[in-house]
């Protein structure tokens, strides 16, 4: 892609769509969605995930201004090399019930929560799955994932926030309207392959510039 934007906003996108499927926040707003009304379960759970993302490429982009210029593609080429290599042997190292194992530790969070009270109001609702998605999102993949992205120097601010919310609002809205159908046939070792194939194809790229 010639154009930065169109290229940021493409790279973020998939990157994010293939690190979210499956992923326990993914299942969160799943489970939250089949016991509350799914309005207030997407809006907690995209605005929680959109301020991480925002935190994210605010971390990105301060390393791209403290950084000499000379060094930027560089960093990019590592941190996508390091990034698409470090997803590839943790997909290595997961079982097949991986997505199940995501599955039910995102129940056990959300029944922790819902045992101190009766949760039913729209307000209470939004709060829950803000605040439960916000926690298992900090140090979560997709949040490195981001930082890495913002980092690039080839990829501008605006496409990338819209690369990223557009992946985050997909991947919540499938979450909450199909997620039961989709979180049965996930296979979370091919969307770790395929996400650390796409980050090396992004550090190779970033390592051709660094060398142009």
């Amino acid at each position: 892609m010639s154009d930065p934007a169109l290229a940021a906003f493409g790279s973020s996108f998939g990157a994010i769509t293939l690190a979210e499927l499956g992923d326990k926040t993914f299942f969160m707003a799943l489970i939250l969605a089949t016991r509350h009304q799914r309005r207030w379960v997407f809006l907690g759970s995209f605005v929680a995930l959109a301020l991480v993302t925002l935190l994210s490429l605010g971390v990105g982009f301060g390393l791209r201004e403290l950084l000499p210029e000379a060094l930027l593609p560089w960093l990019a080429a590592v941190l996508f090399l390091g990034f698409g290599v470090k997803l590839l042997l943790e997909a290595q190292s997961l079982g097949r019930d991986a997505a199940q194992d995501e599955a039910v530790e995102a129940e056990q969070a959300v029944n922790a929560a819902e045992r101190r009270r009766v949760i039913s109001r729209p307000w209470p609702v939004t709060w829950e799955a803000f605040s439960l998605v916000f926690i298992a999102e900090m140090g979560d993949r997709t949040q490195f994932a981001t930082v890495v992205l913002a980092a690039a120097p080839t990829f501008t601010f605006p496409g990338l926030v819209a690369g990223t919310l557009a992946g985050h609002a997909l991947v919540t809205g499938l979450a909450v309207g199909a997620g039961r159908w989709i979180g049965q046939r996930v296979d979370e070792r091919l969307l770790y392959r395929l996400s650390g194939g796409l980050f090396l194809l992004f550090g190779l790229a970033a390592l051709g510039q660094a060398l142009g």
